[in-house]
């Protein structure tokens, strides 16, 4: 059996946005793979970057464990991976060089690895999962359990979902007969993380203390900028039953005051949250929690079974209130059955946010005043706006990619930069943005339909100077790749 030290590389500090939230969350697909490698018998360490102050705490970690095996397994759940932060990827490739240059076999894992393995092959490891590559990963350690010094091709050979470097090139794995797909264990590893250290920030900045849980994985829908590189386009649910015995397991152990579900489309039938919710009722009952749901799940049926459950908030998708953006978006909804969902969740004392997109290929003007006019009509409680960012594998990256420059990452999450050449520049969507937000949290404000209107007067010098290339939605792309969506 192999020491295995399990790690992820997003280090809350790197990123002053989220530093500032306060709100971090232990790294849910991290601690289930630690929980699957753990039950085969080995010995397993795991680096938490979340909380840590740097690189250093990491090699500390490191000298102190002397694994075999390091593996980078991120978090799938967290969409700031997905996002595949540049500083999050250049702590990951220093970390890799850090495990390689101490005789350590190296496998890293994760959206951005996924889409360019050759950067973390570069660094030092020795292969890279692809997608959530479960099956591969007991292949691989079985495989330097019983010869640490395997050669990479003797690795990887015949293994489905990875990727290596041999002679020279970065190669991803052939067709090969598919391995029994493993189960993910029931409760994910979270005793090796320091839970009081989590409970300490966020009852000091918040007052309460908020943990994580995911009822599925993945997303059966296909919005263009979409990127899937973990799940594709499955959507694995869990059983009812499961869920709610680790969400009373959690209430027990860690006394939350608080529960976020990651999923990206929680419940999804109404049948699965109504069993929920009496299955956690018998139990003496569950953990007030936040879900994010797509508008036309919201029905008035759902939203009822959602409050019987314990649902304090849900956090809709809407993306704008531009019928022919989400159109453009392929995303499947309807601006009506946006306001619905606000009406119906509301109804029953439910919270709701809204997660809007900006400068999406073809929004102009009258597009974002459509999203304006969505949120004073309807009111959410809160809103997180972005702009829209393209990722590897997506329809969108595809009509957009000849006029990515040098920029294709965020630094952090407060970037808010424009990749591309969109309508406007990104200094005009950060101030659509702070407009967005404010009229939100100080609806009543008069000062607000006159910054609008300043605003809307000025848009013209903020427009883009466009070149001869135009992206068009209607220009052909290849196929979409394949995980869950950012937002």
């Amino acid at each position: 059996m192999l020491s295995i030290l399990v790690g992820h590389s997003y280090f809350l500090r790197f990123d002053e946005k989220q530093r500032r939230r306060a709100k971090p969350y232990p790294p849910l697909a991290t601690l289930q793979i630690a929980a699957l490698l753990r039950e085969g018998g080995h010995g397993v360490a795991l680096f938490d970057a979340m909380l840590a102050d740097g690189i250093e705490d990491y090699e500390a970690t490191l000298d102190a464990a002397r694994p075999r095996l390091v593996l980078f397994y991120e978090d799938n759940y967290n969409f700031l991976s997905k996002m595949c932060l540049g500083k999050m990827r250049d702590a990951c490739c220093e970390m890799i060089a850090a495990a390689s240059s101490r005789g350590a076999r190296v496998v890293a894992a994760g959206s951005d690895a996924s889409d360019a393995p050759e950067r973390y092959l570069a660094a030092g490891a020795d292969a890279v999962l692809l997608g959530e590559g479960l099956a591969a990963l007991l292949a691989l350690v079985d495989r330097l359990g019983n010869d640490v010094s395997l050669p990479v091709e003797q690795l990887v050979a015949g293994l489905p979902d990875v990727s290596a470097m041999i002679a020279g090139k970065t190669l991803r794995s052939s067709p090969a007969a598919p391995l029994p797909e493993p189960e993910l264990p029931k409760l994910a590893a979270r005793d090796l993380i320091d839970i009081d250290s989590y409970r300490a920030v966020w009852r000091g900045a918040h007052g309460y203390f908020s943990l994580n849980m995911a009822a599925s994985r993945g997303c059966s829908f296909r919005c263009d900028w979409c990127a899937k590189p973990i799940w594709g386009n499955r959507y694995l649910q869990r059983s009812a039953a499961d869920v709610a015995a680790e969400m009373l397991s959690l209430k027990r152990d860690y006394a939350p005051d608080h529960v976020w579900f990651a999923d990206d489309i929680f419940g999804f039938r109404v049948e699965w949250v109504r069993d929920f919710a009496a299955l956690l009722a018998a139990g003496g009952g569950g953990v007030p929690f936040t879900i994010q749901l797509r508008a036309d799940l919201a029905s008035p049926a759902m939203a009822e079974a959602l409050r019987d459950a314990g649902c304090r908030e849900v956090w809709v998708g809407a993306e704008s209130g531009s019928q022919k953006i989400l159109d453009a978006m392929h995303k499947g909804t309807r601006v009506a059955e946006i306001a619905q969902a606000r009406r119906a969740l509301g109804a029953e004392g439910i919270r709701v946010g809204f997660f809007l997109m900006l400068g999406y290929l073809g929004e102009e003007l009258d597009d974002i005043l459509a999203t304006r006019e969505l949120v004073e009509r309807t009111r959410p409680d809160d809103i997180g706006v972005s702009v829209a960012y393209p990722l590897p594998g997506t329809k969108f990256f595809d009509v957009v990619k000849r006029e990515l420059g040098a920029k294709r990452n965020w630094q952090e999450s407060n970037d808010l930069d424009m990749m591309f050449a969109g309508t406007y520049r990104s200094e005009f969507y950060r101030a659509v943005r702070n407009l967005l937000h404010d009229q939100v949290n100080h609806p009543d404000s008069p000062d607000i339909a006159r910054r609008w209107d300043e605003l809307c007067a000025s848009e013209h010098d903020y427009r883009q100077q466009r070149d001869e290339f135009e992206p068009s939605l209607d220009q052909p792309v290849g196929g979409l790749h394949s995980a869950a969506a950012f937002r």
